[in-house]
């Protein structure tokens, strides 16, 4: 009777926190303009450039790449964020990359707070971090 009881509550836990790591999953629009939408690969959560809505003045291919042959490369349908893996003990994704077209650069990223309508982004590169807002579209 034990053992059915511990796997109901490894199950449920199991279930609770597939569904709480997945309440990233959605679109969101960023301070620079750009729309992304946030996908499950695995266990990881990545996301791609969905709208422009004007960037950069109109800017629609990625033209600050340092590699000369991407950047012709279309900012729509770009994966600009890869691996965020979400963390049960501190209920944030982390180890996470983000790729910022308007420098060229990629950035660690990890989101530390969702609410409804939102949700807290840290961007770092070295010891320099950025705390943004993404409205939750």
């Amino acid at each position: 009777m034990k053992y059915i009881i511990s796997v109901i509550l490894f199950f449920i836990c199991g279930i609770t926190f597939a569904q709480r790591a997945d309440n990233l999953i959605g679109k969101y629009h960023l301070p620079n303009k750009l729309d992304v939408e946030i996908y499950k690969v695995g266990n990881k959560y990545n996301g791609k450039i969905i709208a422009l809505n004007g960037f950069e003045g109109g800017q629609t291919t990625d033209i600050n790449n340092d590699d000369k042959e991407k950047q012709n490369t279309p900012l729509l349908g770009m994966v600009i964020i890869k691996n965020l893996e979400f963390d049960n003990e501190d209920k944030e994704w982390i180890n996470g990359e983000m790729y910022g077209p308007e420098k060229g650069m990629f950035f660690n990223l990890k989101i530390t707070k969702m609410r409804e309508k939102e949700i807290e982004v840290v961007g770092s590169k070295y010891f320099f971090w950025h705390t943004l807002v993404w409205k939750k579209l």
